[in-house]
């Protein structure tokens, strides 16, 4: 199934290519003779990797790369015969023709071609689509395919030792996904060009996530947070003090939703006398947690390292496939695609020695072994260092600041993985005060275990430790400074990439590949947007995945999804047949595909509509249009008039004439803030982003807060009214 076209386009690994040319006889021979066979051509799929592997093999070896795939379906048009069994018409790619043949000519020179793509279904179709053309000009050059889990000499020398034929199900399972996704955005994006907008798309598994993520925000508007007080007690003996948080009150849970109502048990408790009621000691065994898998990769260095999922993916490629180190290049950590814990006997055994030299008193036994999940295709090992010796911080000086942290995540937590557990013990204190138990607690780490090897990964409570002071039951405490505190309850918080990652595992959509280019896809065409690394839909989004949602609930729905992703898997192991799961999918779809066509609303007039305001400068209608930042309103008299001004967002509380409006800093630069439009004579600013509520109170809208401790929230804009307000939130400069 190949096929040529394409020009242009030329891999960097190709410069190694060929070999020495045979030297010219000095005088013509009465007839050519065939030159020999050179050695072996390896075809990977990076320059980066071609180099580092090229390294390792020696001279007999040629090393080019192959740029990812060089075959694929037709862009212009569906290529897939829906009649004749949903044969894909694969074609080289374009601009890939020049590459492809000098590879063919490269392989023309060899006695031997190994195929080392990466070990997933992509790497397979990429091998199994070379192979066959090379086969087409080349019939009996044998062409064999060789994997590895890690770029290290060791590892490349035992896949070149053992070489084995293209696998077809992990092929044919490719296939499968790739006409699948191609029916259903072949489909349903010409429908959004005509009912929506020119230029937009739909994908299988993008609208499935992005259906999660309007749903969430729907769920984050609804929620109107509930305030609540506390009242906490600073205990102080000798020179320690220690706090706590009142538990009880007149036998029951303090419930206290008013600033007064705080107030007045603070009042109560002025002539009471506190003393010591109970003491308890318990203690908690941690276990280090497994290692990384692909996406529990990712959501930690989202989490600790403030990376996007895509970056991470970037540079963990980069640790893979080899970086400099002492003046050649070695590949740092494993393959990152991955769904397994699974470690080699090899690397239990690294991480065991270096544990005996460094940490003995933290070995184990007998190394700790990982179930691996339920949903798991175990092909690869974890994510792990190439080599426990090579530690972060022997590596500082020779790896950029995002390589090193990223990869001391990874050391840190392979190594933690094969360590004692670390034991933590906490002491809690109830202390009496009339009708009032308030309660205390410390905790210290009494056996640091796996914690020794832990920095980078280490989160701030982990670092934590508190100290009790020596107390006894019945022991009577000075009276402590009272305090009380406001709070309001949290409601659910938007998606950010780590925990979309967990979101899309969990429901087992997609795969460890596809979970970063999932929320880069919904990114790039403007669905969503992430800000203060949360994922919100922008109106566009919302707009496409509700007329998705109506229209074709089965095709984005989670289940539906999940159970496409549980065929493809079968496929893979042999047990499916692709054909028939695809004939069962279209044939339903097409039909709805067409009812929709036909009956849908155009929503066109949605996004760009006229609108009652004019422009000041031509006296022209303004329309309303969705641009790269969301609505907004341009002249109708455009090109000649090239007015455009923001979207009302709300009525001005403090002029009632002007609308508050988005604003930037001139230039764009600097926060984003909302303002009057009546500026200069109404200086009315705030910077927090108006919502569609209206405050019960006073009138005025409400605006969504976000801080670090309380996360979303909402409270009223105006300064004067207490409504989900926090006690000393300072209001707004207008």
């Amino acid at each position: 199934m190949s096929g040529g076209g394409g020009s242009t386009g030329r891999s960097a690994g190709l410069a190694a290519a060929g070999g020495r040319e045979p030297k010219a006889a000095k005088s013509a021979p009465a007839k050519a003779k065939k030159p020999a066979k050179q050695g072996v051509l390896v075809i990977v799929e990076s320059p980066a990797k071609a180099k580092t592997i090229e390294k390792y093999l020696g001279r007999d070896y040629t090393v080019l790369a192959s740029m990812g795939h060089l075959i694929d379906l037709p862009k212009s048009r569906l290529g897939v015969d829906v009649e004749g069994g949903f044969e894909p018409e694969y074609l080289t790619i374009r601009g890939k023709a020049k590459l492809l043949k000098e590879l063919r000519r490269a392989a023309k020179k060899s006695r031997l071609v190994l195929l080392a793509s990466d070990n997933d279904r992509e790497g397979e179709a990429i091998s199994y689509h070379i192979r066959n053309s090379i086969r087409d000009k080349v019939p009996d050059l044998p062409i064999e395919r060789i994997v590895f889990n890690e770029i290290t000499p060791q590892a490349i020398k035992e896949a070149v030792g053992h070489p084995r034929p293209v696998d077809e199900t992990k092929v044919r399972a490719q296939t499968a996904r790739r006409v699948l996704d191609r029916l259903v955005g072949y489909h349903l994006s010409p429908l959004l060009w005509k009912k929506v907008k020119n230029g937009l798309s739909a994908g299988r598994v993008q609208s499935v996530a992005l259906r999660l993520i309007c749903d969430r925000e729907r769920e984050v508007e609804g929620f109107l947070p509930e305030e609540y007080w506390s009242v906490e007690a600073d205990f102080r003996k000798g020179r320690t003090v220690f706090s706590g948080e009142l538990v009880s009150w007149r036998g029951g849970r303090p419930v206290l939703s008013r600033a007064a109502d705080a107030e007045g048990l603070v009042a109560a408790l002025r002539s009471a006398h506190f003393a010591v009621a109970d003491i308890r000691e318990s203690e908690k065994i941690q276990r280090p947690k497994p290692p990384f898998t692909t996406s529990k990769l990712q959501q930690a260095a989202a989490n600790r390292l403030g990376f996007t999922s895509k970056k991470t993916m970037q540079v963990a490629q980069q640790l893979y496939e080899g970086v400099e180190v002492g003046g050649a290049p070695v590949g740092l950590i494993t393959y990152m695609r991955t769904d397994s814990t699974r470690i080699s006997r090899a690397a239990i055994d690294d991480a065991r020695a270096y544990l005996s030299a460094e940490h003995p008193a933290e070995l184990p036994e007998s190394p700790n072994v990982y179930e691996a999940d339920g949903k798991a295709q175990d092909a690869h090992e974890a994510v792990r260092p190439t080599s426990v010796a090579r530690t972060p911080d022997s590596l500082k000086d020779q790896l950029s600041k995002d390589q090193h942290r990223l990869y001391a995540l990874v050391w840190e937590r392979f190594v933690a993985s094969q360590m004692t557990p670390a034991k933590t013990r906490t002491t809690s204190v109830d202390v009496a005060a009339g009708e009032a138990v308030f309660r205390a607690a410390a905790s210290r780490l009494v056996e640091k275990g796996f914690y020794k090897v832990i920095k980078v990964s280490a989160s701030k409570e982990d670092r934590a430790e508190s100290f009790m002071p020596e107390l006894k039951v019945g022991e009577e405490l000075a009276r402590p400074a009272l305090r009380t505190g406001q709070h309001f309850t949290q409601g659910p918080s938007r998606f950010t990439d780590a925990t979309m990652i967990k979101a899309l595992e969990e429901e087992g959509i997609g795969r460890p590949s596809t979970y970063a280019p999932i929320i880069s896809v919904l990114l790039e065409r403007y669905y969503v947007t992430r800000d203060n690394r949360q994922l919100a839909p922008t109106v566009l989004g919302r707009m496409i995945s509700d007329i998705l949602v109506e229209s074709f609930p089965d095709v984005v729905e989670v289940g539906f999804t999940a159970g496409m992703e549980g065929g493809l898997d079968r496929v893979e192991e042999g047990a499916g047949d692709w054909v028939a799961m695809i004939r069962d999918f279209y044939g339903p779809f097409k039909e709805r595909v067409d009812e929709v066509m036909a009956t849908l609303q155009s929503y066109r007039g949605r996004l760009d509509e006229p609108t009652d305001a004019t422009c000041e400068k031509c006296g022209r209608p303004m329309v309303k249009k969705l641009g790269r930042f969301g609505f907004f309103l341009a002249c109708s008299g455009f090109p000649a008039c090239k007015t455009t001004r923001s979207i009302p967002l709300a009525r001005c509380p403090r002029c009632g004439q002007g609308d508050i409006v988005a604003r930037r800093r001139a230039k764009g630069r600097g926060r984003e803030f909302y303002g009057c439009t009546r500026y200069p004579d109404c200086d009315f600013v705030t910077y927090h982003k108006p919502t569609s509520s209206t405050c019960p109170k006073c009138g005025w809208f409400l605006v969504e807060k976000t801080d670090r401790k309380s996360g979303s929230r909402k409270a009223c804009v105006n300064p004067a009214c207490d409504y989900l307000h926090s006690r000393g939130e300072e209001g707004e400069n207008g």
